[in-house]
């Protein structure tokens, strides 16, 4: 049986809720793997840091930042993770962390705001030079 104008309306409609669903399905699904991609980096990373550094387990989070900006966000720690991303492109080892899509460009790092205050270079003593 034939169907009508209406009918084909109706229909068209259906399929158009169905896949606007499914759509809303694959982004939920998308979301939550982009989630928990990042909460794996962030627990691997953060772990690294704290099997290398026990001492900063009991510190305040101000004082974790406080330690974060002296030791890594100065113009030192810029050059050297440059520099360590330029050598892992130069190999060919350049990969994304787990879950994620490599980059095409290697990113760039800038000099932010907190950059004026930050702590010098480390002199050279073992315990990475910075002070909280």
């Amino acid at each position: 049986m034939a169907m009508t104008r209406l009918e084909k309306i109706a229909d068209y409609d259906e399929k158009i809720a169905q896949i606007k669903n499914k759509q809303k399905a694959e982004r939920q699904k998308h979301n939550r793997e982009e989630r928990t991609a990042r909460t794996r980096r962030l627990c691997s990373r953060h772990g690294l840091l704290e099997s290398m550094l026990p001492e900063i387990i009991p510190i305040t989070d101000e004082q974790y930042k406080a330690f974060l900006e002296k030791a890594v966000t100065n113009d030192y720690g810029r050059d050297i993770l440059n520099k360590i991303i330029a050598q892992d492109e130069k190999n060919g080892t350049s990969k994304a962390p787990t879950g994620e899509t490599p980059q095409t460009e290697t990113p760039t790092v800038k000099p932010t705001a907190t950059d004026q205050n930050a702590a010098n270079p480390p002199s050279g003593n073992a315990g990475g030079g910075a002070t909280v």
